[in-house]
């Protein structure tokens, strides 16, 4: 046009400035508005003004935009699309509380030709939806409703979902169920709102009204559709829904995709993530009119879904395989997080240690994800590094939720006077901190110090539920406290109505079964109102196991085959309590039945911390290079000890042979081999830390604690039940373990 000199006008200007705008073309903008200015058609002709105001908007210079504005109030050229214009401009880059700033003055004015029109309610609605502003929202329903303004299907559509995005789901069900006119953005905005905020089974109910009216499903709908299955946890109906999306033609998007992948992450899924990996990489990576940014999203999806699979193979191989902008400080969390809660804690360390020496800046959800994987493995050096490094970055946005993380990684390490340090210097601390610190002094039979945590958070006014119970009774159950665990467990519906559900009742019987109340266990489990599930029956059999109930321990064995309940720690425990009671032929029996239903025992293993980093040590290990002088020390050991009193507890060999030869089997026990090398690599007076997959022996619980006596050390050991805390002749346990 400008090249064959036909002169432009007035209408010419907005149509192209809206080209400029849709396209994000900002040079191109900026030279057509400078033209406009040459050819007098600003400050002039609002309509010119007002498009480039919302071109300037689009391209993402809402400064300029805002300049323009002022420069057209200043000259008095305005109308109610000029005010539009600018708070949309604010809208769209997520200022909304500037928007309605812009929406109040323009209110305030009092002029009869600034009047909000549908155009204004659509556009600052979303803004206070943004920073659920539903007060403000309420206000500007309000004057839609008098102005009659709410029977316009987009308004009411922008009500409904302020509504929604604010959490008001009763008020947007009754926008939505009075409005007369509805579109499939109404179904949507209440669908969404019912899904984010958990009530998935009425998001799945407007879903199957919709099917119903025949209204045509966007990719919104089928979304968050398959977004509700995914957070509940049924991730098959989320990939069954997502098929059907497909055949509908429907085309994902990058929402849809990570949705459908969390779905089948939280079911361990594979197969099904494999198939949706495959449509990703056909149908949505590498197109032209791709986001990156989504594309980096849904390459995040696969690695947290490979790794939640397990499949850490594919997972690190798409990790390592991703570069540039791509590889983003999210990549390096779904993986590290993959490492430590689904797989090898080591090497999230690993991991995370390369992040940090990559100068890449870890975020809060990565150094939590680090903190878990020093838990898992006990690595409390490794942890007051991460904790050292957290101080000094100050991660001032995830302060509560890494210091809750402090608080489970050093109780978890054996360091729970570390881990109150850290309680009491939290600036805020939410029910989850109260119940970790709760947790760490049950895990260390600190049940009084638990108890008095509670009596605080009572104090400080947080809510207690059923799980803050679980946690008492297991604080109480694991310190011996048994009138103060039944005390809580009779009122903790009358104090706090908290009714006792299935995991309180098996916290009761493992009370009880730990003192050899055996016959109130099983009056508790008459009295129950709910089925007992396995864990009652496991809290039954250990203790079985502890107080030489062959009878009751193989009703207990019975009732778990029932429930087809089936481990290796199941027929061990039976195993013990037959060897206890000296019924060899029912150990082989038992032993067979294992070997018949394929299941293998797990082998004792115990891990203990030195300078050179940690040793891991078998049954009957001899592959150590110290091993000479770690069998030597014990039998020194064993015999200093025999003559304070030691008597080896032989029934703990689980073998039919004469008592020297058990002997002998018991000094080879895993934990055993660990505390012989940390006594040989520790500077005195530092503590040594084992870690055991396995419950400790009881032969190994004696002995450990009379050699407790000799030796400058204290001994921590994490069993797979709780700590134990050796020194001077006792155990923290008291004998309830």
């Amino acid at each position: 046009m400008r090249r064959l000199d036909w002169v432009t006008d007035g209408y010419t200007y907005p149509f192209v400035f809206k080209a400029c705008g849709d396209g994000s073309l900002l040079g191109t903008g900026a030279a057509v508005h400078a033209l406009a200015i040459v050819s007098g058609f600003t400050d002039s002709n609002v309509f010119v003004d007002n498009a480039a105001i919302a071109m300037y908007g689009r391209c993402g210079e809402y400064e300029k935009a805002r300049q323009l504005f002022d420069e057209m109030l200043e000259a008095g050229i305005f109308d109610i699309i000029s005010w539009n214009s600018i708070i949309s401009v604010y809208a769209q880059i997520g200022e909304g509380r500037r928007a309605l700033q812009m929406f109040q003055d323009m209110t305030f004015r009092y002029d009869l030709n600034l009047q909000p029109d549908a155009v204004s309610l659509v556009n600052i609605l979303p803004a206070c939806a943004s920073f659920r502003g539903w007060r403000s929202g309420k206000e500007i329903h309000g004057y839609a409703t008098r102005r009659s303004l709410i029977d316009d299907m987009f308004v009411g559509n922008a009500v409904v979902d302020m509504y929604a995005k604010c959490g008001l789901l009763v008020e947007a069900r009754s926008v939505f169920d009075r409005m007369e006119a509805k579109d499939v953005v109404s179904w949507n905005a209440l669908v969404t709102g019912y899904s984010q905020i958990g009530r998935f089974e009425d998001a799945l109910g407007l879903f199957e009204n919709m099917r119903k009216e025949s209204i045509a499903l966007n990719v919104v709908t089928w979304s968050a559709v398959i977004s509700s299955y995914a957070q509940r946890g049924f991730g098959y109906q989320a990939v069954d829904v997502f098929r059907e999306m497909i055949v509908s033609g429907s085309q994902p998007n990058s929402v849809t995709l990570i949705s459908v992948l969390s779905g089948c992450a939280a079911v361990g899924a594979l197969d099904q993530g494999k198939e949706t990996h495959c449509y990703v990489i056909k149908n949505f990576l590498n197109l032209a009119e791709n986001d990156p940014g989504e594309e980096g999203m849904v390459i995040n999806g696969l690695i947290d879904m490979y790794a939640k699979c397990k499949n850490f193979g594919v997972a690190r191989s798409m990790f390592d395989s991703t570069e540039g902008n791509f590889k983003g400080v999210v990549t390096w969390t779904v993986m590290i997080g993959g490492y430590a809660q689904h797989g090898d804690s080591s090497a999230a360390l690993i991991l995370f240690s390369e992040m940090v020496r990559d100068k890449r800046m870890p975020n809060g959800f990565t150094v939590s994800c680090a903190l878990v994987a020093c838990a898992r493995l006990g690595a409390l050096r490794h942890g007051r590094e991460i904790h050292a490094y957290f101080l000094r970055n100050r991660y001032d946005e995830a302060q509560q939720f890494i210091s809750n993380c402090l608080i489970d990684m050093y109780t978890k390490s054996g360091a729970v006077d570390t881990a109150r340090e850290v309680f009491d210097t939290m600036k805020q601390k939410n029910v989850i901190s109260w119940t970790s610190m709760m947790t760490g002094y049950g895990l260390h039979g600190r049940g009084e110090d638990a108890l008095q945590i509670f009596k605080e958070m009572l104090a400080a006014g947080l809510p207690v539920d059923g799980v803050t119970f679980v946690v008492v009774l297991y604080a109480c159950s694991h310190s011996g406290m048994i009138d103060e665990g039944i005390s809580y467990f009779n009122n903790m519906t009358r104090d706090f109505g908290v009714v006792p559900q299935v995991e309180h009742y098996a916290c009761m019987a493992d009370l009880l079964g730990r003192a050899g109340r055996l016959k109130d266990v099983m009056k508790l489990i008459e009295d129950m109102p709910m089925e007992p599930n396995a864990i009652v029956w496991v809290s039954v059999l250990s203790g079985c196991r502890l107080h030489g109930n062959v009878e009751l321990g193989e009703l207990a064995v019975n009732k778990l085959l029932e429930l087809n309940f089936e481990n290796d720690g199941l027929y061990t425990l039976l195993s013990n309590i037959y060897a206890g009671a000296r019924r060899w032929k029912d150990v082989a029996r038992t032993r067979l039945l294992m070997k018949h239903s394929g299941i293998r025992k797990r082998p004792g293993c115990s891990w203990v911390q030195g300078k050179k980093g940690t040793a891991t040590f078998y049954v009957g290990d001899k592959s150590h290079p110290l091993s000479k002088q770690i069998y030597e020390l014990l039998d020194d050991l064993i015999n200093r000890i025999k003559i304070m009193g030691y008597v080896p507890e032989t029934e703990f060999a689980l073998h039919d042979v004469d008592d020297e030869e058990k002997g002998d089997l018991l000094l080879e026990h895993s934990e055993k081999l660990a505390l012989a090398y940390g006594i040989l690599t520790t500077a005195p007076g530092v503590p040594i830390r084992i870690t055991k997959n396995l419950r400790i022996c009881g032969d190994c619980h004696t002995s450990i604690t009379y050699i407790s006596k000799i030796i400058e050390h204290e001994v921590i050991i994490r069993d797979s039940s709780r700590f134990h805390h050796f020194k001077d002749g006792s155990c923290s346990c008291k004998g309830y373990w």
